[in-house]
């Protein structure tokens, strides 16, 4: 593995601006189905000793949620309590985001690694109480180089990395990322057969779940030892692509992965095949929750088109390893779907509604008109819509048309607030100050679990 800490230069614009030059980015291989990967779950960082405000920090009552995203030029931090731009750093080609895992920090991706961005929320434990912090947004010095940086997974207390250029995975404990720093003797490197487009789960057992494949071909998902022998393995997942984390059971991780023909399930120590009506069903964008067995996921049936436009989205039970496919009426994209703090499915649609759906009948509760109607663009890359969700119930929809961002209660059913944006995003990361999805070991609620893919 290797740790870059490359030298910034400095200059103020509204907060504190880094500027880093980079050359131009690819993105994940298997096209219309990028995959970064997130959970969210409420948590606290815990320390032995008093909290203590340190230099550039001011201790208030509480955080108010930040918004990372990106655009054509850089990234930007936002306020989604005021809307100000708290930090602008200038990057060059096409970025990603995905939450670090601790609750406060971003990766962002580059063509060459994972640079890691300091959202400035800081929350400190003190005995049975916290302490919160903020501070300005900055990039800092880390980053962990992985040509063709694909797939983020944040699970149980651990974050990996997946260098489709090389096959490398880089796993570390999410907390030790909090104090943005990323040495070498805080990481695991591991590596798949060959390169590809895939992606990694440190699970809860100390096993890791990994795919392998080529650049021209992948079916096979394994768990491996922590000595790397074979646990579990199948070949029947032809184009594997995305995974989500659902409820564990008694005998731990359930890890669900989409394949051209139906997905399949990691649970109990072995894999299961999802039953599908058609011969070719892609999900290839899962969304889990960690306390449901349900994964919502996309769902495409043509396998000739060029870019299918699906209406009708899947529920898939990972235990009963079955599906309940919803038709919406209207297509959506992989940046339209996410997982509301309840377990709610979501799910951005063409004629601007943002749409709440009971996660086990697929039934709507709200039918909210969140943006204008659209069209997802010709590339992936391009800007377009994007829903997430933080650990505080609200749902952060971006509108590439109008510059905006607009916040929605989904409980409620309503858009609380809308503000203007600077620059049109591209990529969005909702950082809390919570650790996204904190180890089971540690006691905590982890309905909050959210994974996009």
């Amino acid at each position: 593995m290797s740790i870059s800490k490359p030298t910034f230069a400095l200059s103020a614009a509204v907060a504190t601006v880094l500027v880093l030059s980079a050359c131009s980015t690819a993105g994940p291989a298997d096209s219309g189905d990028p995959a970064p990967s997130a959970a969210g779950s409420v948590s606290t960082t815990a320390s032995d000793e008093h909290s203590t405000e340190g230099e550039g920090q001011t201790e208030v009552a509480a955080l108010a949620p930040r918004a990372v995203l990106t655009y054509d030029g850089g990234v930007m931090t936002i306020d989604t309590e005021s809307g100000e731009v708290l930090a602008t750093a200038e990057m060059a080609g096409f970025l990603r985001v995905n939450n670090a895992g601790d609750g406060r920090h971003v990766m962002v991706s580059t063509q060459d690694g994972f640079s890691l961005l300091d959202s400035g929320l800081i929350v400190q434990g003190h005995g049975g109480h916290n302490h919160y912090f903020e501070s300005a947004p900055a990039l800092t010095e880390e980053t962990v180089e992985a040509p063709e940086p694909g797939h983020v997974v944040v699970h149980n207390g651990k974050t990996a990395l997946f260098s489709d250029g090389t096959g490398t995975i880089t796993v570390m404990d999410s907390e030790a990322i909090s104090d943005g720093e990323i040495s070498e003797d805080e990481v695991e490197e591991h590596s798949t057969d060959t390169a590809h487009h895939g992606v990694a789960v440190p699970l809860s057992s100390g096993d890791r779940l990994l795919t392998q494949g080529t650049a021209d071909a992948r079916e096979t998902v394994q768990v491996l030892s922590p000595g790397g022998d074979v646990i579990a393995e199948t070949t029947d997942c032809p184009g594997v692509h995305g995974e989500a984390a659902a409820e564990p059971t008694a005998e731990g991780d359930v890890v669900i992965l989409g394949c051209e023909n139906g997905p399949v399930v990691y649970r109990d120590g072995a894999f299961h095949k999802v039953a599908v009506e058609e011969d070719y069903q892609r999900s290839g964008n899962l969304f889990g929750h960690h306390a449901s067995s349900i994964v919502l996921g996309d769902y495409k049936v043509d396998v000739d088109a060029e870019k299918e436009l699906p209406t009708r989205i899947g529920l898939f039970d990972t235990l009963a390893d079955s599906v309940t496919t919803v038709e919406l009426g209207s297509a959506y994209w992989f940046r339209s779907l996410a997982r509301g703090a309840d377990g709610e499915a979501l799910v951005l649609t063409y004629d601007g509604q943002l749409r709440v759906l009971d996660e086990e009948t697929g039934d709507a509760i709200h039918e909210i008109d969140v943006v204008e109607p659209w069209e997802e663009p010709s590339e992936w890359q391009l800007p377009g819509p994007i829903v997430k969700v933080g650990a505080d119930g609200l749902a952060y929809v971006t509108d590439a048309a109008t510059q905006q961002l607009h916040i929605v209660d989904i409980s409620a059913g309503t858009v609380v607030e809308s503000f203007d944006l600077p620059e049109t995003p591209t990529e969005l990361a909702i950082v809390t100050g919570d650790p996204e999805a904190p180890s089971h070991d540690e006691g905590h609620d982890h309905k909050d679990e959210e994974h996009e893919d």
